[in-house]
């Protein structure tokens, strides 16, 4: 299922003006969590400057420059088309980049939705110089219907859910895998978008499958995931609030076959971004995500993970608090204060899943 080459790549990554918007969260999230190299990035209104010093919460460093041409000086081996706009479009201005990147013989590797292999003129100029399209987002061939044998996977199966998309789903799990590892646990991250696949090397972009194939495409995930971990991490995809994006949501809360959910919010929101939808109090959200699993295989919230980014650390803690009182359930923000107290939460109720006790009266 993996969708990487082996080799690692040295990434030139094209955020071209969005640098600091939400729209490159791709580039974000690969710069901060990816494991291959980051060469520089090209944005030429912060060109000169350093990754580190333009985004400091990303802890990485990789020089800025305008151009492929300066980038070509660092030895990049494949540009990454950085940005997750809405509808999945290659942005006009990125466009002579990327020819020029694939004239340069360079991998180009995008997770949008519109693809760089349907690009008659890349494809061409691709052929003609050697370079590699690879479409992130492309499914494998043969993804089956649901079976149900994503109900005895041994792993303890934790889904993270959102109030809305772009809430920290995705950094979320990879937090929690890294406070496993740091506890001596092992627990896996499971990729189901594109800049999840990208950091961890394998998965499958779960919003281009065929709808009546999402859940089959969420338990091979799973199955997927390897025999000596306890805990199988899933990234989570938009909400079931979200009038556009629900059934990637429902596809991936049946087809993983959770044993447990961890609620991901953002503090700022009280409504769908770009629909306006009203979003309902902490413990609506928990009751509505356990009433749907609960005639198939029920599985609790049990913990919530708050989003707290650009608040003061006062008024994220005061936050955090409010969240746990209303809900009962430990709160914080992985991110900001790391994954430690969510994943004991977690490994604390994984004891009382049904999964659990049966290993437990097996032995």
């Amino acid at each position: 299922m993996a969708h990487a080459a082996t080799a690692p790549r040295r990434y030139v990554i094209l955020t071209d003006g969005h640098l600091l918007d939400r729209r490159a969260k791709t580039a974000h999230g690969v710069i901060q969590y990816g494991r291959d190299e980051i060469a520089a990035v090209i944005d030429p209104q912060f060109a000169g400057r350093d990754v580190a010093d333009a985004l400091p919460r990303l802890g990485r460093s990789a020089p800025i420059v305008a151009s492929v041409r300066e980038a070509l000086a660092f030895r990049p081996t494949s540009l990454l088309v950085g940005v997750a706009n809405q509808g999945g479009f290659i942005p006009a201005p990125f466009r002579p980049h990327i020819l020029d990147a694939i004239d340069a013989r360079l991998e180009i590797v995008s997770g949008l939705h519109e693809l760089l292999n349907d690009d008659a003129q890349f494809v061409e100029r691709a052929k003609r110089s050697g370079s590699r399209l690879w479409d992130v987002r492309v499914p494998p061939d043969g993804i089956p219907l649901f079976s149900g044998a994503a109900y005895r996977v041994p792993q303890v199966v934790a889904l993270a859910v959102g109030s809305d998309c772009a809430v920290g789903k995705k950094s979320v799990m990879i937090e929690l895998e890294r406070a496993a590892r740091a506890a001596g646990d092992h627990a896996e991250f499971v990729a189901t978008g594109q800049t999840g696949v990208l950091i961890a090397g394998k998965g499958i972009v779960v919003d281009r499958v065929i709808s009546d194939f999402i859940t089959g495409a969420a338990e091979q995930l799973v199955l997927a995931v390897a025999p000596d971990a306890d805990f199988a991490l899933v990234e989570g995809q938009g909400s079931i609030y979200h009038p556009a994006y629900a059934p990637v949501t429902l596809g991936l809360l049946f087809g993983c076959a959770p044993d447990m959910l961890v609620l991901c919010v953002d503090a700022s929101r009280e409504a769908i971004e770009e629909y306006g939808v009203p979003l309902p109090a902490l413990p609506e959200m928990i009751c509505a995500h356990e009433a749907l699993l609960a005639p198939v295989k029920p599985a609790r919230v049990v913990a919530i993970a708050v989003n707290t980014w650009g608040l003061e650390d006062e008024r994220a803690r005061a936050v955090l608090a409010g969240a746990q009182q209303q809900t009962g359930l430990p709160a914080d923000d992985v991110v900001r204060h790391g994954g430690a107290t969510i994943w004991r939460a977690l490994r604390n109720a994984a004891r009382s899943t049904a999964k659990r006790q049966a290993n437990a009266a097996a032995r």
